[in-house]
C-alpha cells in the first residue's frame, strides 16, 4: 500500500484489520454472554475512548464526551446554549468549512435567531483568508465557527491569532480539527477553545460513527442540551420521571443508551496512534508531501493547497485541467493502486504512516501517462 493517499478520509495502519477483527469478535464474545455482564464491559470500554480522545487534545476530565460525528456534536452544543447567546446575534464561518457543518447551521439559524455569517473566497483563491475572517469578526459575532484545516485546500489557519481575537470581542470560539486529528499537535488548552469537534476517521484511523465534543468546562455549566435522556444525568439509572438533572460534566451532552459500538471499533486504532512517535509521523508526511509538491511542479499542476508547510495540514492537493474528467483520473491511478479521491477538478492526496516514497515516484508517473 506505498501508494496510499487517502488519510483526508480514511486512515490505515499496519495491522489495522487484524485489531479491529479482535475488538468485534471481544465485542460479540462479550454481547452474546449468557450473562448480566454486558453493559458494565460496554461502558467500560466507552469510557477508555474517552479517555484516549482526552489524553490526545489535552482536555480536563470530564469535559469530553462521544459524538456520532462532527455535525451531531455542533448540533447538540448550539441545542444547549442559552437563548440569550445567540438571539439577534451572528455566527461566523468560513467558505471553506466543512459542508455539513454550514448546511446545519443555515437550518438552525431562523429557529435559533441568529445570523449566519460566511466569509467567502477570494476569487480564483481555494481557501478563505485569516484577514478575512478577522475583518468580519466583530462584537456581535456570538460564535466564531473554525475550520482548522481545509478539507478542500489542506490550508491550516491560525488557530492561535483568531481564537485571541474572538476572545477579545466576547465570542465562543468552537474548532472542527477533523482534518488534522492524530497528525498535527492539537490542544484545546493551547488554542482555549471552548468546545471543538472531530471524528477518529483520517489521520487517526478509526471508525465512522466515532467523533468526540470537547467543552470548555466553564462553558458547560451554562449549557441545558434539548436532546436529553438518561444518559444526560449525574445517575444514568434514576428510574424516577419526576426528578431529573443534568451531568455536571460534558455527560450531560448525552442523551438515550449510547451507540458505543463505534467507540470499541475505535479504541484499538487510538491505542495505535497513542504508541506512536508523532514527532515522526509528521517528519514523513513532510518528506512525502515536499515530494508530491516537487512532482506536480513537475508535471505543471498547479497547486490548491499552500505551498509552505507551517501553513499546510497532511494533504497536498491540485486543480487538475478543466479538460481531463478528475473521476477519469482517480479511476485510472486505483487501477494502478494509488489511491486518492476528488472533489470537483481537485485531486486530493494525503500521506500517511503505510505510504512510501516510491509511491510517490508511482503517482508521478502514472500522472504523466494520464495527462499525455
Amino acid at each position: 500500500m506505498s501508494g496510499y493517499f487517502y488519510y483526508h478520509s480514511i486512515g490505515q495502519y499496519p495491522g489495522k484489520e487484524a485489531d479491529l477483527s479482535a475488538a468485534m469478535t471481544d465485542f460479540a464474545r462479550f454481547w452474546s454472554a449468557e450473562d448480566n455482564t454486558q453493559w458494565g464491559a460496554l461502558l467500560t470500554g466507552r469510557a477508555e475512548y474517552l479517555r484516549l480522545w482526552s489524553q490526545l487534545i489535552d482536555a480536563p476530565e470530564g469535559s469530553v464526551t462521544a459524538t456520532e460525528n462532527v455535525t451531531v456534536g455542533v448540533a447538540s452544543l448550539f441545542g444547549a446554549l442559552p437563548a440569550t447567546r445567540l438571539k439577534d446575534r451572528t455566527v461566523l464561518i468560513g467558505a471553506d468549512c466543512f459542508p455539513s457543518l454550514h448546511f446545519l447551521l443555515a437550518g438552525l439559524a431562523p429557529r435559533l435567531g441568529f445570523t449566519l455569517k460566511t466569509v467567502p473566497l477570494r476569487p480564483g483563491e481555494t481557501w478563505v483568508r485569516d484577514e478575512d475572517l478577522l475583518e468580519a469578526w466583530g462584537p456581535d459575532v456570538a460564535v466564531g465557527m473554525l475550520t482548522w484545516i481545509s478539507s478542500t485546500s489542506s490550508h491550516r489557519c491560525d488557530l492561535e491569532r483568531l481564537s485571541a481575537h474572538g476572545r477579545s470581542v466576547g465570542s465562543l470560539v468552537g474548532i472542527d480539527f477533523t482534518q488534522g486529528a492524530g497528525l498535527l499537535p492539537f490542544s484545546v488548552k493551547d488554542t482555549a477553545a471552548d468546545f471543538a469537534v472531530s471524528t477518529s476517521l483520517k489521520w487517526l484511523c478509526g471508525p465512522p460513527g466515532a467523533g468526540c465534543l470537547y467543552v470548555k468546562p466553564d462553558l458547560i455549566a451554562q449549557c441545558l442540551p434539548d436532546l436529553r435522556g438518561w444518559f444526560s444525568q449525574p445517575d444514568p439509572f434514576n428510574w424516577d420521571i419526576e426528578r431529573f438533572s443534568y451531568a455536571p460534566d460534558a455527560r450531560r451532552f448525552d442523551h438515550g443508551t449510547p451507540s458505543a459500538l463505534s467507540a470499541l471499533a475505535a479504541v484499538p486504532a487510538l491505542r495505535w496512534h497513542a504508541a506512536q512517535d508523532r514527532e515522526a509521523m509528521v517528519a514523513h508526511n513532510r518528506t512525502l508531501s515536499d515530494a508530491l509538491i516537487a512532482a506536480f511542479d513537475r508535471l505543471g499542476l498547479p497547486l490548491a493547497s499552500p505551498r509552505e508547510a507551517n501553513r499546510r495540514g497532511g494533504s497536498v492537493m491540485i486543480d487538475l485541467p478543466e479538460k481531463h474528467d478528475p473521476k477519469a483520473v482517480v479511476e485510472a491511478l486505483r487501477q494502478h493502486g494509488l489511491i486518492g479521491d476528488n472533489r470537483g477538478q481537485t485531486l486530493r492526496f494525503s500521506p500517511g504512516v503505510i505510504t512510501k516514497r516510491e509511491g510517490v515516484d508511482k503517482l508521478e508517473e502514472a500522472l504523466r501517462q494520464f495527462l499525455e
